[in-house]
């Protein structure tokens, strides 16, 4: 299973850092949105919509997000404060409370509430394009795969108290502590760097970086109860050894609109 997981993400990765430098405005946008479409297209599975449904709903959101792009139109205040809101103060609600997800309009508003404003910082955060650009978005997505790998080794290798054993019981406390830890130590080479190309000291990007951290977790662990109260193990198997593309993106989801958000109200 390591084996394929590596093997696949050599070729993702690549791909990747590709697009993210080379392409142009119009051509990310589409790339990124296909990432986006295919996650919307898993959760709207999770939720046990019908095949049906399912098709509709992405037709849908593709028509919104090919309207938002042609009239050249950014995430408004309010969107950007709807989606702070969900991963700040609903999201941990969801996983104490362990709501259910069933198909509906209700989870369907949660599927766009969640991946459009993702959407917006792949576009926000990369801006137009150019080097200096792309690396500020990868910058941002270089934290949560930092996190995400320490939090696993880490784990593994000290793991002791459980995280949410009635969630995801692989994951521990002390897999958060080196995720923490490894973060940290990215924020400060990240702002020596100057990869975020944002005018703030090494001291406040440790700030932002430490509760974005925090914020990855919370992503994680909701699809991981998605995944368990729609009684499936993965996503989809879109991506050998690891799932689907929702598996793999479930905390950069989170993170990317938690991070514009601030970005935007912040006026940075």
């Amino acid at each position: 299973m390591l084996k394929t997981r590596i093997l696949t993400a050599l070729v993702l990765l690549p791909l990747m850092l590709s697009a993210l430098f080379l392409f142009s405005g119009p051509a990310w946008a589409a790339f990124s949105w296909l990432i986006v479409a295919l996650a919307m297209w898993e959760y709207s599975r999770m939720t046990g919509a019908s095949s049906v449904s399912r098709r509709l709903y992405l037709l849908a959101g593709t028509g919104l997000a090919a309207l938002w792009w042609h009239q050249g139109w950014f995430a408004p205040p309010w969107v950007h404060g709807v989606g702070l809101a969900f991963w700040l103060l609903i999201a941990p609600l969801w996983l104490a409370r362990r709501w259910t997800l069933r198909d509906g309009w209700g989870a369907r508003a949660l599927g766009w509430v969640m991946l459009f404003p993702a959407w917006f910082a792949l576009l926000e955060w990369r801006g137009a394009g150019g080097e200096a650009h792309g690396s500020r978005l990868l910058a941002v997505m270089g934290l949560v795969w930092v996190a995400d790998v320490a939090a696993y080794f880490s784990g593994k290798a000290f793991g002791r108290r459980k995280l949410a054993p009635a969630i995801s019981p692989g994951k521990s406390w002390e897999g958060v502590a080196g995720a923490v830890v490894a973060v940290a130590v990215y924020a400060v080479l990240v702002s020596r760097l100057g990869w975020l190309d944002l005018d703030l000291p090494w001291w406040w990007l440790l700030l932002l970086a430490l509760p974005l951290t925090a914020v990855s977790i919370v992503g994680d662990l909701l699809e991981s109860w998605f995944k368990r109260s729609a009684g499936i193990k993965d996503s989809s198997g879109l991506l050998p050894g690891h799932g689907g593309v929702y598996d793999r993106i479930d905390s950069l989801i989170a993170v990317l609109a938690v991070s514009n958000a601030l970005r935007v109200l912040g006026g940075l």
